[in-house]
């Protein structure tokens, strides 16, 4: 008998079907079954009638706990933005990034998102709210150089928090090395990052040329871009996800393709800041995995991925209507993340992980042929009616296993101090 049968919804795989009426079987985390029919028995039985079952979605580029910092500094240049929240987050504790670690959990659960790539520090905080919540997440202890720490300390640090946690929570948590990027480490710096990484077998979590101004330090200092001074180093491959990745040149598209980077695609940050338009459409069609991310909801608003893919979906219409149709850009948001980050999900198939969330077409904007597009161009976070990782359904019918209450409480307490101290 297996752990949990979905049936009667309409199916999106994520494989190129669509199966109407169809059924999910899930064992042991698994997904085991996703087909037309099934004399399965299992243990639970959702009613998916009336709604898409489709996998969840993958935040690839996020700092959780900067819920906290929600319309904190905005209208601001980038460069004023960024030292308004780092003076801001020299404020932030342990306990702070724990409320706000809790808070973007709620969110991403409400609104389908059922893993996601974390960069930020107190990460022992960011760690333990994943594996109390039942998320899934691949964690990034931050890495400025100079700050805080000595670099070899830092490093030391680090690597301790990545073999800690990775693997943890039954497999729900992985780690990545997270240096913040080329611009704010040293070259000497990284190069030890990418050899604890290939010591460890974990995967790397960067920012790349997200600003102009990130693109003319570098070549004041080394007389190349962001692109060429990582690949000089050996430090790009596909274990690396590249954040942003705004500034880019023909050749170090090609650069990133040749050495199977990944890229994390932010358009609602990248808007808000006012830093540019990441060319998408000239990777994808190089065939590089582009995957989607909220970046922290300081810049970006929320943790809302169905935003995040309108927002993909729109801006890169503006030069041309027939770029990122929305089958492309759920799998952006689905299949490419799942890469992005290193885990077997982001589909509907026997062997990936049972990371699963149900939609409700019971509403007026999904009266369409096109399901896919009226997802993309039609759904919100509201929409999610059930959200399950790893098998285990942490919200079914709008209701959460969390006490939301306690957890957005916690969050406004958290917020008050931080602007007490201000």
């Amino acid at each position: 008998m297996a752990d949990l049968v979905i049936r009667g919804g309409r199916i999106l795989t994520m494989d190129g079907a669509i199966i109407d009426n169809g059924v999910v079987v899930v064992d042991n985390g698994l997904i085991t079954f996703a087909g037309k029919t099934t004399n399965e028995k299992a243990e639970k039985t959702i009613d998916a009638e009336g709604c898409a079952v489709m996998p969840g979605l993958v935040n690839a580029h996020t700092h959780l706990s900067m819920t906290l910092f929600r319309g904190f500094a905005d209208n601001l240049p980038y460069d004023e933005w960024t030292r308004k929240i780092q003076q801001a987050e020299m404020k932030l504790t342990p306990a702070g990034v724990r409320a706000g670690a809790y808070l973007g959990v709620l969110e991403m659960i409400k609104t389908g998102t059922t893993a996601f790539a974390d960069m930020y520090f107190h990460m022992d905080e960011v760690a333990k709210v994943v594996e109390e919540t039942g998320m899934r997440a691949s964690l990034g202890y931050g890495m400025i150089e100079g700050l805080n720490e000595e670099p070899d300390t830092k490093l030391k640090n680090r690597a301790e928090f990545s073999r800690k946690w990775n693997g943890k929570a039954n497999g729900r948590i992985t780690t990545m090395y997270a240096p913040h990027s080329a611009a704010s480490c040293s070259k000497e710096f990284l190069e030890k990052v990418k050899e604890l990484a290939v010591r460890d077998n974990l995967r790397i979590h960067i920012h790349v040329l997200e600003t102009e101004s990130e693109l003319n330090l570098m070549k004041k200092r080394y007389g190349m871009c962001s692109i060429n001074l990582l690949k000089s180093i050996g430090f790009l491959g596909q274990d690396v996800l590249a954040a942003h990745c705004v500034w880019l040149s023909d050749d170090d598209i090609d650069i990133l393709k040749n050495n199977n980077v990944k890229v994390v695609h932010c358009p609602s940050s990248n808007m808000a800041l006012g830093v540019g338009v990441a060319p998408v459409p000239k990777m994808l069609g190089k065939g590089i995995d582009v995957a989607l991310g909220t970046d922290g909801a300081a810049s970006g608003g929320s943790l809302d991925m169905w935003k995040e893919m309108r927002m993909a979906s729109y801006l890169h219409k503006l030069k041309d209507p027939q770029v990122l149709p929305a089958s492309t850009v759920l799998e952006m948001a689905t299949g490419n993340g799942a890469r992005a980050l290193g885990i077997r999900a982001g589909m509907l198939k026997p062997g990936f992980a049972a990371d699963i969330i149900l939609i409700d077409l019971k509403k007026p904007q999904f009266s369409s042929s096109n399901l896919a597009s009226a997802l993309v161009h039609g759904a919100s976070g509201c929409d999610v009616k059930t959200t399950i990782v790893d098998g285990k359904i942490l919200m079914e019918n709008y209701k959460l296993k969390l006490d939301e209450d306690k957890i957005i409480e916690d969050a406004r307490h958290a917020i008050l101090k931080i602007e007490s101290n201000n």
